[in-house]
């Protein structure tokens, strides 16, 4: 076991370089510095020997095995001490070297038979699996000679998942948003969904389609048909995690913002009564989750999240939606959360993508180019600007063409700033329940 000496012990030390450089004086004080110094080295050796070992304390360790990205979560550490004295240790926990804590070490002073918890944050910025190591700690002497030394082996893995509090907080607004009441009773919102709700009485505004004739006639007046949204319906996310999708905005990687984005609408759906799946590919597909509802589908989407990577090569759309064709039958929303750069490197996903139309309704989800707006906006003062210039604006009208072609085919698209991602997804789920395209 290895140990350091204390504050005290150099203290006592420099109180024995203090005889020893009056010895010039009186040389006899030689001797007796030699004594002081031998009896003070045979203290601290009789403090190393007669302080308890490391196996009369009991370090654990308490946090969630699923931490949150993007947030503050909490670790719990529990110091149980079995001496007959008071200890003070000074801990530092073997947490993640890539996550960032709100505090390195602790001092903790422990009664004896008595257990003293104290608790710090990690703040953890990617996704992926992440290990604990042990617990290092230094705790005093009786005589406060020096510090004993000892690692408690307390190793601990656990998953870091996209934020749940997020996706929570974008169904709040949305729901806000579009005055929507949800509960534990049936959620309801009246437009142009397809399962009827109820009659009422005709206004200026409303379909002729949805007059109700028959009801008019008994009535003697016009009678329109109001429906409620349909439920148990399929909405699957398909997420490419391409090259494109490695280009950092600000902290966080686009695959990051689609990803929170996804798990968005699946906690949506899932409280709305819809199924969701997920597919997420790249040169071949990296993971399926068929459509199901429920809250435990909601911890698959989780485990089918938090590990996925970007990776710097093109996808292959041509394997991910054969694969969504043969094992998707029923029509569903189909959001694709990629990336659109030019007219050339669009074409293909944007052909595959208008092959799931009529079965299926495909929404195409682009992060939008923030820097190539920025820059077209921005005063030319060169030659040189007025190229870059004219490059972005190429892209982004390129970019618009490509999306616009999807919606001419009868699909839809979006295409939102990062910070609006998830939140805009959202609503576009939600006005696609209410107008019945699904």
């Amino acid at each position: 076991m290895r140990f350091v000496f204390t504050r005290r012990f150099y203290l006592l030390l420099a109180f024995g370089l203090v005889l020893l450089s009056l010895a010039w004086v009186n040389p006899s004080l030689i001797w007796l510095t030699l004594i002081y110094d031998t009896l003070l080295f045979a203290s601290a050796v009789f403090d190393y020997l007669t302080t308890e070992k490391p196996d009369r304390f009991v370090f654990e360790r308490y946090c969630d095995h699923r931490f949150s990205m993007g947030a503050e979560n909490t670790v719990r550490l529990a110091i149980t001490n079995e001496a007959t004295r008071p200890v003070k240790f000074l801990v530092k926990d073997e947490y993640p070297t890539e996550m960032m804590p709100s505090v390195k070490e602790a001092e903790v002073s422990v009664s004896p038979r008595r257990t003293r918890e104290f608790n710090y944050t990690l703040f953890a910025d990617a996704r992926g699996d992440y290990s604990f190591g042990g617990i290092a700690a230094r705790y005093d002497s009786n005589l406060k000679l020096i510090w004993k030394q000892a690692k408690f082996k307390i190793n601990q893995t656990i998953k870091v998942y996209p934020n749940i509090q997020e996706a929570k907080k974008n169904e709040l607004y949305a729901h806000r948003n579009r005055e929507l009441r949800m509960g534990q009773r049936k959620m309801r919102f009246k437009g142009q969904g397809r399962e009827f709700e109820s009659l009422r009485e005709f206004v200026p505004g409303d379909e002729i389609r949805h007059i109700s004739w028959s009801a008019s006639a008994r009535r003697g007046k016009l009678v329109t048909r109001e429906y409620q949204v349909e439920r148990s319906q399929n909405i699957v996310v398909m997420l490419d995690a391409g090259r494109m999708m490695t280009a950092r905005i600000e902290k966080l990687t686009k695959l990051d913002h689609a990803i929170n984005a996804a798990l968005s609408i699946a906690y949506v759906a899932l409280s709305g009564g819809d199924n969701i799946g997920l597919l997420s590919f790249c040169r071949k597909v990296i993971s399926y989750l068929p459509p199901k509802h429920g809250y435990e589908q909601l911890n698959q989407v989780m485990e089918g999240l938090y590990s996925v990577k970007p990776q710097l090569i093109e996808p292959n759309y041509s394997r991910a939606f054969n694969f969504l064709s043969a094992n998707c039958r029923k029509r569903s929303l189909i959001v694709i959360l990629t990336d659109l750069i030019d007219r050339e490197s669009s074409a293909e996903l944007l052909t595959y993508t208008q092959g799931l139309i009529p079965r299926h309704l495909p929404l195409i989800v682009t992060i939008g180019d923030n820097d190539l707006r920025g820059l077209v906006k921005q005063q030319p003062k060169s030659v040189s600007d007025v190229y870059r210039q004219s490059v972005a604006e190429e892209l982004l009208q390129q970019r618009e063409e490509a999306l616009a072609r999807i919606v001419q085919a009868g699909g839809l698209a979006l295409d939102v700033p990062a910070g609006r991602l998830s939140f805009e997804l959202v609503n576009k789920y939600l006005e696609v329940k209410e107008r019945g395209l699904i």
